[in-house]
């Protein structure tokens, strides 16, 4: 490990995909924003910016560490605590070109994002203090383990062969499973089946999808860690899988209703970005068209499934992310090809039918571990804070009861008033 090693064009394009990937939470706190009701968005958007800060300070003090430090099969170390011996020079078990310090900030966007993802299944009654109070639990009990099982020297998963190219694993399936737990321990809302949930800003979801889509380049394409070939073929895959996805999610709404909905679009342009994520750097454009495409389907139908159930995970995470990522991951062990990635592996086209069952075995480890560990923390937060807001607090709306903040000023008779009265003493002549 030595300091002229280090790649300029490889260290610049990772600090761009850091940026681009930090970008993708202001458009996730867009993308529920424009879902819910205008007597929440405050608050919607808070708990992404609040997850942000949360886990951005736990991956630095001890997040990092546990993730990434080579150790165990389970868990890392304590060597990197507080980014201790992480500086200038290279870590060459995970990026041989860029400084060491440039991989772990990378690394921690992925971490922030990830339980900012969960906010979507409790939005409208969960306490804002409890969720905060989860998020740094959750990182440190989900996410970093999660993490070094699979990206991490002397993971079981890694060592395993799995495949996960820039986190369907990692980031989806965990995120997507966890919103599942936390939407039934905290409950459904109040007024759920008096008063369905509907988009109060919908330009405001496609703006955070858009975001969240160019964001997503960093996300995949930076995984390459490089500025080369790899990087190249994750971003052209990556675009293509969120378009195929885009188009099946239209071409089934119109065959079902009619109608060709934008808040369908933004949704399958994240569907198909969610799907893609752990393939990019493994399979071929074609191939990502089909991954697109069947992950889309395949959300879609859950999404239909779960609206006919009890259980309020209000946004759809577990149906996008969860089903998303356990999607994409299965097709990963179908559509690799080792001729596009020597650090990959062939998948079952290629006639490597093994890869599909480690797939399926990460999976089903992912989605178990998650599930359990998930239930224990939010138990454990709910005895130090309450996990839900009172009635009152729900009725009158959590942006004024929690943050003492309204997202829209609301319009009285008399401002109308005043508005019309305005109007009339206005010289026509500048009308």
């Amino acid at each position: 490990m030595n300091e002229t090693a280090i790649s300029s064009g490889d260290t610049a394009w990772l600090l761009v995909s850091t940026a681009l990937v930090f970008l993708m939470t202001p458009g996730l706190a867009f993308f529920y924003g424009g879902l819910v009701s205008r007597r929440h968005v405050l608050n919607t958007l808070m708990m992404t910016v609040g997850a942000l800060c949360v886990s951005a300070v736990i991956w630095v003090l001890i997040g990092y560490s546990l993730a990434f430090v080579p150790g165990g099969p389970l868990v890392g170390g304590l060597a990197w605590v507080g980014f201790q011996g992480v500086g200038d020079a290279p870590q060459s078990d995970y990026a041989a070109t860029v400084p060491h310090l440039a991989f772990a900030a990378f690394q921690g966007m992925f971490a922030v994002i990830t339980p900012a993802l969960i906010a979507g299944a409790v939005v409208g009654r969960m306490n804002f203090r409890a969720f905060l109070l989860f998020v740094a639990l959750w990182c440190l009990g989900v996410y970093a383990p999660v993490a070094h099982w699979v990206w991490g020297v002397g993971g079981w998963i890694r060592a395993s062969g799995a495949l996960d190219f820039a986190g369907g694993t990692v980031v989806h399936i965990t995120a997507g499973c966890a919103a599942l737990v936390a939407a039934a321990l905290v409950g459904a809302r109040a007024d759920v089946k008096r008063a369905p949930l509907r988009p109060h800003n919908v330009p405001f979801v496609l703006l955070g999808a858009g975001l969240l889509w160019f964001g997503w380049f960093g996300f995949n394409a930076g995984s390459a860690l490089t500025a080369g070939g790899l990087a190249s073929l994750a971003l052209v895959t990556t675009h293509l899988s969120a378009a195929a996805a885009v188009l099946m999610w239209l071409a089934i709404e119109v065959w079902r209703t009619g109608k060709a909905t934008a808040v369908g679009a933004a949704t399958a342009a994240v569907v198909g970005l969610v799907g893609i994520t752990p393939a990019a750097g493994f399979v071929s454009p074609l191939a990502a068209l089909v991954i697109g495409g069947v992950t889309s389907a395949v959300c879609y139908a859950a999404i239909q499934w779960r609206s006919r159930l009890s259980l309020d995970d209000t946004l759809d995470v577990f149906a996008c992310h969860g089903v998303g990522g356990m999607c994409g991951a299965l097709l990963t062990g179908v559509f690799a090809r080792q001729s596009l990635n020597e650090a990959g592996a062939d998948g079952l086209l290629a006639g490597n039918p093994k890869l599909l069952l480690i797939q399926l075995m990460a999976v089903a480890a992912t989605l178990a571990y998650t599930l359990v560990v998930t239930f224990v923390l939010l138990k454990l937060v709910g005895l130090i804070v309450p996990l839900r807001l009172s009635p009152a607090q729900e009725r009158e709306g959590i942006d004024r009861s929690v943050h003492g903040e309204a997202a829209y000023h609301e319009t009285t008779g008399d401002d109308l008033f005043d508005l019309g009265a305005a109007s009339d003493n206005l010289d026509p002549a500048v009308m």
